[in-house]
């Protein structure tokens, strides 16, 4: 629910005027999120990848971001939200999905090729401490409507 509060916040924002630039539209929409979480964005770790997610000949934006200290906890979840761009050039948000976190996996947004969101990830091995993810593989994300799909996580090899 909150998730979706953020996101109604987000749009309600972008639809403002005077136009804003893609930077602060995507800032607003995560900080909207943050809010919702009692949480923050680790900012230093935040990735944008630009490419056509909806072959519609528009260069969209896929981003990567990390909220972190959910209520005064020391937990993390990563995020790949997409922004799709309008006919009238204006980026607005679409969908956001959890990709990574403590105790999930580690995800590193490495770009947007043939209209998905591409990422190497860790998943964690039977003896991997929590700060340390050591499976490696790749996965990819599309859009699917205003929905993220995940096709299934590729090449999970051991750390050795």
């Amino acid at each position: 629910m909150a998730c979706v509060a953020a996101f109604a916040f987000a749009a309600w924002l972008c639809a403002a005027t005077p136009p804003m630039d893609d930077a602060r539209i995507i800032g607003v929409y995560i900080a909207a999120q943050a809010r919702a979480e009692q949480g923050e964005e680790y900012a230093d770790a935040r990735r944008v990848a630009e490419g056509d997610l909806n072959n519609d000949g528009r260069s969209d934006k896929a981003v990567l971001y990390t909220i972190e200290g959910q209520n005064g906890t020391n937990n993390y979840t990563q995020y790949l939200a997409v922004f799709l761009r309008s006919a009238e050039g204006k980026l607005e948000p679409v969908a956001h999905v959890a990709v990574g976190g403590k105790l999930y996996r580690a995800a590193e947004l490495t770009g947007v090729r043939d209209g998905g969101i591409e990422f190497s990830i860790k998943d964690y091995g039977p003896h991997d401490a929590a700060c340390c993810p050591s499976l490696k593989g790749t996965t990819r994300y599309v859009v699917a409507g205003r929905a993220l799909q995940e096709q299934k996580p590729t090449s999970r090899t051991s750390p050795r």
